[in-house]
């Protein structure tokens, strides 16, 4: 490797961290958000606690099918940014508005009739009335999630990520008074507790959603695009199109993988608190740490993006590997903490000596998770930005849920290989499941890499 793409690794590192750094944070807020829900109610009651849980366990799946439609933004504007067409990139937000409205109509559905779901789970009356009401609440705030996500993909999709982290710490700010109000009771409004919650998101969701049109609104960069000019249009069937071939795998495959954790813990339910309470320390562990790599994986796809429409495949195979080399760096650093300090790391959730000492060793399988992980995440990123999105759908499906689903519950819940492990043999599904995942999605991303550049460039504008 000579000096001068050691050099250019560098400066796309930089780059990559400057980019990542605000989503990483804007992650740390959003989720920060579901913490402080969490921690709220539960001063109420446990049960207020478990049907904000129950609640998210449904809501997520379908906001994120909603959020996944609008991932095809991002690549989209930053190739026509990198490409010097810039002013068609207010009609891909204007088509974006769209989507939003048009996918909450469903989803938004689906939410309110919630019930079958809270049936099958059959649970306690008194917690899925609760979970119930809880959903209802959120709804309100639906729309303006969506709509935010568009104009956050505006702003991702031209490299400027640092109003999405200010907005939603903002909006974690906002939400702590709102919760403290509306949960409680206060200023002369009845206690709702964790329904509380529910009316609390809605609010901020709607706030948040008016910040970032504002400041996209009054941004100069951004109202040279002119996307205020004409702010609604109408649908372009041929934009909405393109836009959903790239958009819908993206939203199943996340989906899918909130789904398959979530079906996790119900296969491991039946072993008992302990186990479940031990797999949930680790899960919560990874889910964080997974922020890391997450935040390479969405700069990536800007930067891939970019150099794409600027005409430069050899620039976006360097960014690849510039990706790789920073994620697996970090993924190092986050794997030595997990390992040598599994035992503090299980402490923080839990003081049963029992269940520390079962989450310990799935935390040594998560760190081993990691590595496979971060590739994937970051390979994801760089075809999101080949805008090669199908595969990541098949390739997820056929890892996770035809090979991962099948072999945990295999190892956790028989005795077909070997006597069960419980936890662990979904922790070592998990580590295999990643591991092909990662291989094939390397496999696919080599190829695309590989055609040749006229090749390349023609598949690509057929696709903006």
């Amino acid at each position: 490797m000579n000096f001068r793409l050691l050099s250019e690794y560098h400066v796309d590192i930089k780059k990559l961290i400057k980019i990542a750094i605000p989503i990483l944070l804007a992650q740390v807020a959003q989720n920060s958000m579901g913490l402080v829900d969490t921690i709220m109610a539960g001063r109420v009651s446990s049960t207020d606690m478990a049907a904000i849980s129950v609640g998210a366990s449904i809501w997520l799946p379908l906001v994120l099918f909603g959020h996944g439609l609008l991932l095809a933004l991002p690549p989209t504007i930053s190739y026509l940014n990198g490409s010097g067409q810039r002013h068609r990139i207010a009609h891909q937000v204007r088509q974006g508005i769209w989507i939003a409205l048009s996918s909450s109509i469903p989803l938004g559905l689906f939410i309110y009739h919630s019930d079958f779901v809270l049936q099958f789970m059959q649970m306690e009356s008194h917690m899925a009335q609760i979970a119930r009401d809880y959903l209802h609440a959120m709804l309100w705030g639906l729309p303006a999630y969506l709509l935010l996500v568009n104009f956050r993909c505006l702003n991702d999709g031209i490299a400027k990520t640092k109003p999405a982290m200010v907005i939603t710490f903002l909006g974690l700010m906002l939400n702590i008074p709102l919760n403290y109000i509306f949960i409680y009771g206060k200023l002369g409004i009845p206690a709702l507790g964790a329904v509380g919650c529910g009316v609390a998101t809605a609010i901020v969701n709607w706030s948040m959603c008016l910040m970032m049109i504002t400041y996209s609104y009054f941004n100069r960069q951004e109202r040279q695009l002119k996307v205020f000019t004409q702010l609604i249009e109408k649908p372009n069937v041929a934009t909405l199109k393109k836009l959903l071939q790239l958009g819908l795998p993206i939203a199943i495959a996340l989906c899918c993988e909130v789904a398959l954790f979530a079906l996790t813990a119900l296969l491991l339910s039946p072993l008992g608190a302990t186990i479940v309470a031990s797999h949930q320390i680790a899960l919560n562990t990874s889910s964080f740490i997974f922020m890391f790599p997450m935040s390479i994986g969405m700069a990536t796809t800007i930067l891939v993006g970019q150099a794409l429409g600027s005409g430069s495949p050899e620039k976006a195979k360097n960014i690849t590997y510039a990706a790789l080399i920073l994620g697996l760096t970090i993924t190092a650093i986050t794997a030595f903490v997990t390992i040598f300090f599994r035992y503090e790391i299980a402490s923080i959730f839990v003081t049963d000596e029992i269940v520390i000492s079962m989450a310990t060793g799935l935390l040594l399988l998560a760190a081993i998770y990691q590595f496979s992980d971060t590739i994937q995440v970051v390979v994801s990123g760089v075809l999101r930005g080949y805008k090669d999105t199908k595969v990541i759908l098949y390739i997820t499906l056929f890892a996770y849920w035809v090979i991962g689903v099948p072999l945990g519950y295999t190892l956790a819940r028989t005795d077909l290989l070997m006597p069960n492990i419980g936890a662990r043999g979904f922790w070592i599904a998990f580590v295999v499941a990643l591991t092909f995942a990662a291989i094939l999605l390397f496999y696919r991303m080599r190829k695309i890499q590989s055609l040749n550049d006229d090749v390349l460039m023609a598949r690509l504008e057929k696709l903006k």
